[in-house]
């Protein structure tokens, strides 16, 4: 859209919801392009943002928790 990562959020039926759009930064498209249609734990987007960014683990690790709760919290992941 424009230019923007988006995931247009599922309805509870499955069906797309063009009224539940989640706008991604490029670090957070590119976690879910890695990711997703996997299961993965908290460790896995950690380690992929430390050796993309060269951020330190425990920046990393709060990264990647913030990120999928926030996926979470839109209905986007299942914790």
């Amino acid at each position: 859209m424009a230019g923007e990562h988006i995931v247009v959020v599922p309805a509870a039926d499955g069906a797309a919801d063009l009224t539940r759009i989640v706008s991604l930064n490029e670090s957070a498209c590119w976690l879910w392009e890695e990711l997703r249609e996997r299961t993965f734990s908290e460790e896995e987007p950690a380690r992929l943002l430390i050796a993309r960014y060269e951020v330190e683990p425990e920046v990393a690790r709060r990264d990647a928790r913030a990120w999928i709760d926030r996926l979470a919290a839109c209905g986007i992941l299942e914790v």
